[in-house]
């Protein structure tokens, strides 16, 4: 590990008991904290992350978080109703920027969400969450209101997979850790480099291209290391994370999504070819040595990224206005 990043790891890792609600709150003052959930068929989780949220960091005690937003991504469940039940404003993504027809990916969501909000500091949260801990808001948010040298601030945790600890994140250590390790080594510190609860001034994320889909966690923190610099990003460990894990096919794509956008930033150039093919056993096949017992299936690798919400017309005029 480079010296810069063991320096780094001593001055910008922090756990979330470092900063108490209390100094936080002195600390905030005419700060806003918009908290964001991306949403896609997540009925069984937004509800009590939602209530979570509104009762621990929303009520007049504690008024850390000024705006709630569930924004639903298409979902064909009741994740909307629920959210709003909770207590969550619901946007619909395309009702957000409708002049620009919206793609498919969590980082379209992420991206359209800025125009929805109007916090100094957006903390996004991913909706899948199980036992949520408020910690996991308070803790990355905490930084960016007491220390103005922060600008960037990843969630860090252990990630069980079943009973197992630590097993979780088959694409962090598969393929994220190498790449950053290989390519940006001052990156390499982050524990959870493309963990879905992050919290960062909006002066930067607007600043910002996002990857449309799974590759948009991993873009955001190599662009910001380039816009603010190291010592502007962090990390705060929130204990535990528990959500619910992808197949490995799903895994399979959201690695190409990320070697993809970390290969576009490596060369802006020259691109790989957006496909990738997978297999699955074909109905009726027999196992190994079947004859057509595998079949391939060939999905689009995510290519597309929204440019910086500075660079949209809507977004400026909301500025101004």
């Amino acid at each position: 590990m480079l010296d810069e990043v063991e320096r780094w790891l001593a001055r910008r890792s922090w756990s979330v008991t470092d900063r108490p609600l209390e100094q936080l709150l002195a600390a905030k003052r005419g700060t806003r904290v918009s908290v964001v959930l991306p949403a896609l068929n997540e009925e069984a989780t937004v509800g009590d992350i939602v209530a979570v949220i509104r009762r621990e960091l929303m009520s007049r005690a504690v008024p850390l978080v000024d705006e709630l937003v569930v924004v639903d991504s298409g979902s064909t469940d009741r994740t909307a109703e629920v959210a709003a039940a909770a207590g969550a404003r619901v946007v619909a993504r395309d009702a957000i920027l409708p002049r620009i027809p919206a793609l498919p990916g969590k980082g379209e969501v992420l991206w359209r969400s800025l125009m929805a909000t109007d916090g100094d500091v957006v903390c996004f949260v991913d909706a899948d969450l199980r036992d949520f801990s408020a910690d996991f808001v308070s803790g990355i948010v905490g930084p960016l209101l007491t220390d103005p040298g922060v600008d960037f601030v990843k969630a860090m945790y252990d990630r069980p997979l079943g009973d197992a600890p630590g097993q979780g994140g088959r694409v962090t250590e598969l393929v994220a850790r190498p790449l950053l390790n290989l390519h940006w080594p001052r990156l390499a510190g982050f524990v959870q480099p493309l963990g879905g609860e992050y919290a960062v001034r909006r002066s930067l994320l607007e600043r910002l291209p996002f990857p449309v889909g799974y590759g948009v966690e991993l873009g955001l923190l190599v662009d910001a290391l380039h816009a603010a610099g190291l010592d502007a990003l962090a990390q705060v460990d929130v204990g535990v994370r528990k959500h619910r894990h992808q197949d490995e096919q799903a895994l399979g794509r959201m690695a190409a999504a990320i070697y993809r956008t970390a290969q576009l930033r490596l060369s802006r150039g020259h691109l790989v070819r957006p496909w990738l093919t997978q297999f699955e056993r074909a109905e009726g096949g027999d196992g190994p040595g079947a004859r057509g017992s595998f079949v391939p299936r060939t999905y689009p690798v995510d290519t597309e990224e929204r440019p910086p919400m500075v660079e949209i017309a809507e977004y400026a005029q909301r500025r101004v206005a």
